[in-house]
Order: C-alpha cells, then structure tokens, then sequence
C-alpha cells in the first residue's frame, strides 16, 4: 500500500493495479500473500509520494485484491482534524468527501483484510501536499461574539472577490464556512456580493439556541489562482440567541407592539414617517443602540434652512437602517402618538416608552413596520434586511449546505468501519 500521484494506466508498484483516475493518489494493497493467506506488509509507494502533491487531486485507498477489502481508514492532519471520506459499497475503496489543503502534512491509517481469511494488515502512511499560492482568501466573521436577538444574520467578508461565473469556487467556499447550531435547524449562506455572504436560518434562530461559526478554507484550493486562508477571528465565532423580541409597528394604527416569545408584553403608541419621509417597511434587525446622539437634517438630505431640516438631541435610539431610521424618544411629537405620522422616517414614542424598548431590546431583535405607505426594506446594504426575501430566493440557484447539526471536531467520526460482507 502507499500514496502516490497514479500514472495514467492506473499501474502504482509491484504490479498493482487500481481503477485508473488521473491525478489521484492512490492507495493500493499489493497483491498475492503469503502461504498462511496473510496479506503481504503494505508497502510505501516511493517516488511521487515521498513528493509534495497537488491538493487539487482526490485521495483515493483502493484494495488491489479482489478478495480483500477495507477494514478501517482514518486520514488526519498534522492538527488532528480529521479528512471526511466515502468508503464504496463493497468496501474496496475509500475517497475523500472534502478537498485536501495546500501545505499540509497528512496521516493516513488503513486496516485491511482477505476476506474469509480472518487476517488483518495495518499500516500508516504520510504524505504532504504542496504549499498554496501567495494569493489567499481570508474571511472575516461578523458580528463579534456574543448575545443576540433571533433574527441576527451572520456575515462572512472574504479578501477576494469570487465571481458568480465561477459557481465551482463558489461552492468550494461555501462548504469550508461552516454553520452550526443548537438546537439544529435549516440554514443557509447567500451572496451578497462577489466577497460578501450572509448565512441565516429558513426561520429565525430558536430563542436561547447557541450558533457557532467557523471556517474550514484554509490550505484549501478555491480555483487555478486562489487557496483559502486565515480566519478572523482565528477560533470559532460564538452566539448566544436571546429570547424571541419582536417589534411590530402598524404605521396606519400609529401602534407599536412588541412580543417575547410569542406573548405580548407592551402596546406604544407611536409616530412614523410623514409624507415625503414615510418609514419602510418591512423587517428590519436592530444594529446598535445610543442613549444619546443628535440628529440633523443633513443625514438625510435635508438642507439646513428648509422648512423640514431639524436640529434636535435624541434619546434612547435604536438604530434598525445604516441610512438613520431608529426608534427612538420624541417628546415634541407626543400629542401626535397614537394618532398621526408626523416623523421623518424615525418611530418616535415618548421618554418613557422608549426609555423601556431600550432597556428591552438588543442587536439582532426584530423591528417591523407593517401598514405603511414608505418602500419596501431592502434586503442589504442598509443594515440587514435579510429577513425580506423568501427562502426560495434566499438560497437561489446554488444552495449551500442546509442542515446545521451542532457538531464539534471531537463528535466528528475520522473512521470508517464496513460492516461484514
């Protein structure tokens, strides 16, 4: 047995033969045995495996023997993380079911046996992939660890574009960003833009649930010029999901009224946006909170002078848009709350009131406005409005991986063990 880069013909060494499958390293038991039935010591292969190989090829264990097959196979880095592979029905092949990286120093441990002889043979090889290009592609995670609220996306901002003509690479990257929850549930990463994904449930987190986010891309090849690098933040991202906060706004009710979990816990009255200045709507996420900031015309466009430009120290903001929507205390509109939309765009509600939502709100909670005459909340670039595309859309024509079973390196099996024939 050994590892080697195959020629075309499938012919490794000492006459053994494996389905040929060019640019593959081939693992192969040799043939013939011993006088007891005793499969002969697996040799390792000289030549190419004692070389660098291309991490692009599959890592194939093959049993030359008709009559043998494979037992157990583990492959592992020099980190001990395990290489995920698919062993054939017949258990006289195992295949790599994920990219080997660039750069690394791989452990291969293989039992094998001559079936009806009761025999076993084991043996381990290394072998080392050849180093990545210059060029890496990192990512960054966001938002940083911490508690959020149920419908908090998370962001993964690569240092490359990958274009959407290159679906393979996009695929490649998907996969090594890898999503896990607890409870599980059906999730999946999107594309923003060429070097910009959010990953977000089908429904928003389970409250009190635990998301962990990691990245598997480094060492990886992503296509012809590109291998994957560094994570940041270099271990796992880390959220804990609150409970569920939900905010909804009925602009024609001028109502606000917020849930946890399901059950009401207050009614405000509220302004929103005038017209001209109608507030969107849609569900938005909250991004941050101020206790105290002052807001001028000019952050939207007004021009200081004009009838509507405004100068005014705010109260509790709850910021949900990059762009200045909050909700936030307007004590000069209270007599409107309740009753009419007098605003520019903001949800204003008295001191009080919006003294509470501060309190009772954080990043990632829901903020929806319903019944209004503003445009619809886009789905990004103005804070994260992921929540407004249906799922069909939300994974499109490529879905990543769906199914985020909570999973840590240690619960990841590196073996694989056939059951009898």
């Amino acid at each position: 047995m050994g590892v080697s880069a195959a020629p075309p013909d499938g012919t490794l060494w000492r006459g053994t033969r494996c389905t040929a499958i060019p640019g593959n390293h081939g693992l192969c038991l040799p043939p013939g045995g011993t006088p007891s039935g005793v499969l002969q010591p697996l040799a390792f292969g000289s030549g190419a495996a004692r070389q660098a190989v291309h991490p692009g090829g599959p890592l194939v264990v093959a049993a030359g023997e008709r009559e043998a097959r494979l037992l157990d196979v583990s492959v592992r880095d020099d980190r001990g993380l395990a290489l995920a592979g698919v062993l054939s029905g017949d258990a006289r092949q195992w295949s790599n079911s994920e990219p080997l990286r660039a750069g690394t120093r791989y452990t291969v441990t293989v039992t094998a046996e001559r079936i009806g002889s009761g025999h076993t043979v084991e043996r381990t090889l290394r072998f080392r992939t050849a180093p990545p290009t210059d060029r890496r592609l990192t990512v960054t995670f966001g938002p940083k660890s911490g508690t959020y609220g149920v419908g908090q996306p998370v962001e993964a901002v690569l240092s490359h574009p990958v274009p959407a003509r290159d679906p393979q690479a996009r695929a490649v990257v998907e996969r090594a960003l890898r999503v896990t929850s607890q409870p599980a549930v059906e999730g999946s990463w999107h594309w923003v833009d060429n070097a910009t994904l959010h990953y977000r449930p089908k429904q928003f987190w389970p409250p009190n649930s635990r998301v962990e986010v990691h990245s598997a891309l480094d060492g990886i090849r992503v296509n012809a010029w590109l291998y994957g690098g560094r994570a940041y933040p270099a271990k796992s991202l880390r959220l804990t999901i609150g409970d569920r906060i939900e905010a909804i706004t009925d602009a024609s009710e001028h109502y606000m009224t917020v849930k946890r979990n399901g059950r009401v816990i207050n009614t405000i009255p509220v302004t929103t946006g005038k017209a001209g200045y109608r507030t969107r709507n849609g569900i938005k996420v909250v991004l941050e909170k101020t206790r105290q900031l002052r807001m001028r015309g000019e952050s939207i466009g007004i021009a200081r002078g004009s009838r509507d430009y405004f100068d005014l120290p705010v109260h509790y903001a709850t910021r949900v848009t990059w762009s200045g929507e909050y909700v936030h205390a307007a004590p000069w509109s209270v007599a409107s709350q309740g009753s009419a939309n007098v605003s520019h765009g903001c949800t204003g509600m008295s001191m009080d009131d919006a003294a509470w939502f501060y309190e009772t709100v954080r990043p990632g909670d829901i903020v929806q406005v319903i019944n209004s005459e503003g445009e619809r909340m886009a789905p990004f670039g103005n804070g994260f409005g992921d929540w407004n595309l249906t799922w069909k859309k939300w994974r499109g024509k490529h879905p990543a991986r769906v199914d985020t079973a909570w999973r840590t390196a240690d619960t990841v099996s590196a073996r694989l063990r056939p059951g009898a024939a």
